[in-house]
């Protein structure tokens, strides 16, 4: 407990005084008596403070986004006992705050710090350095109470965000697929859990045949996450049960068409079917951009009709493309969503240019590029420094590479 003498959108605010910083405190009382020694106090102490006062809460409330300590009587006439408190608390959430009291209501002290108070005073019983003390623990503790709340919500950000990341990004099912497939996922808004990015992969034919998926809902949104989850669980419902490839963008698009929430939301898709015996790869398109094949050196799109995006008209036609990767293992079969190639190309890019499936090949043809198992991070990366920064969307990549024989 500290004494006070009777001669006297949270995340969005930073929470106390930058160092060197002069603490500012509002003084809610209406005894014109008790606020005088207040400030006479404060400056007898030779604290770094600024003071100011008002008697009414009425008259404090458009102050508390201001000030980093409040002083609140506890007798207010518009506000008196607990239920003053709480109205500070409500309105003033980045302010540490202490109550005064006097010796008849120190009750009340306990009651404050119980409701979530820094400390209590009681009036009439500390001087001017007691007062400054007080002041100042109870901002530093209001900066430590915030400090441990955000670190706690991070805690629990980051468990919520494992557990919805187990259904955006599966395990794909390569059992004796003779294939390596390499990934990556990140969310392009600030803090987000997911977004609308998806991607798969199963083997099937005893390992001698993998299909692939990826996609990317419009936007990336809290709408557009459960709907990419949807189609990824869908195309692997429908791989399994054996529907042949023609049928499977047709049936994905029945899929949104269903399951979203607006006539506004669409998704565009490129799915594969690698034939690992043979060195072949059939694609389709719906609005997506072409897989990048990597070979001998050289990274070249493939040769793809771009199709139209799901949810559009549905039931349009949307021809595959074979295409050959090699016959030896020197090859590899990159697909990635669009946030990967619609950052800025370099800083004195013209305003609206963009990297481009061009400029992605441009970089996959660097001498010095990462490993295969490095490559989708490195490429993000990549990304980011042509954008000269984070990107703005969601950015998925997959990379299939042949076994390598010994």
């Amino acid at each position: 407990m500290a004494d006070f003498s009777t001669t006297v959108d949270l995340r969005s605010r930073r929470i106390g005084p930058f160092a060197g910083e002069r603490i500012r405190v509002l003084l809610v009382e209406d005894d014109p008596g008790d606020a005088f020694l207040v400030r006479e106090l404060l400056a007898e102490a030779d604290a770094p403070f600024d003071v100011d006062i008002a008697q009414t809460m009425r008259e404090a409330r458009p102050r508390f986004r201001d000030v980093h300590c409040i002083l609140l009587d506890l007798g207010l006439p518009d506000a008196s006992g607990l239920d003053g408190l709480r109205q500070v608390l409500q309105h003033a959430a980045g302010a540490a705050v202490c109550v005064l009291t006097g010796l008849e209501d120190e009750h009340l002290g306990t009651a404050a710090v119980a409701e979530g108070a820094q400390d209590y005073l009681v009036k009439g019983t500390v001087d001017g350095a007691g007062l400054s003390r007080a002041v100042r623990y109870a901002v530093e503790r209001r900066r430590a109470d915030e400090q441990a709340r955000l670190l706690r919500e991070s805690e629990l950000r980051q468990a919520e965000s494992s557990r919805l990341e187990r259904g955006l990004l599966p395990q794909p099912l390569m059992r004796d697929v003779a294939a390596e497939l390499y990934s990556i996922y990140r969310p392009g808004r600030d803090r987000a859990l997911l977004g609308g990015d998806f991607f798969d992969a199963i083997g099937v034919d005893g390992g001698a045949r993998l299909h692939l998926l990826i996609g990317d809902v419009c936007g990336h949104g809290v709408d557009e996450a459960p709907l990419g989850v949807a189609l990824r669980v869908a195309w692997r419902a429908l791989v399994l049960a054996g529907v042949p490839e023609e049928q499977m963008l047709d049936s994905l698009e029945q899929v949104l068409v269903a399951e979203r929430r607006t006539d506004e939301l669409f998704a565009t898709v490129a799915v594969a079917t690698v034939d690992l015996t043979t060195g072949t790869a059939r694609i389709r398109l719906a609005g997506h951009p072409p897989p990048i094949l990597i070979r001998d050196g050289r990274a070249e799109p493939c040769d793809v009709d771009p199709g139209l995006v799901l949810g559009v008209v549905p039931g349009m036609p949307r021809p595959a493309a074979e295409i050959g990767l090699g016959t030896n293992d020197d090859w590899a079969l990159l697909l990635y969503t669009d946030g990967l190639i619609e950052g800025a190309a370099g800083a004195d890019a013209g305003a609206g240019e963009r990297l481009g499936v061009d400029g992605l090949c441009q970089v996959l043809r660097e001498p010095n590029r990462a490993a295969p198992r490095d490559l989708p991070g490195w490429l993000a990366l990549q990304a980011e420094a042509h954008n000269g920064g984070p990107v703005p969307d969601d950015i998925a990549v997959l990379l299939l590479t042949p076994s390598r024989t010994s």
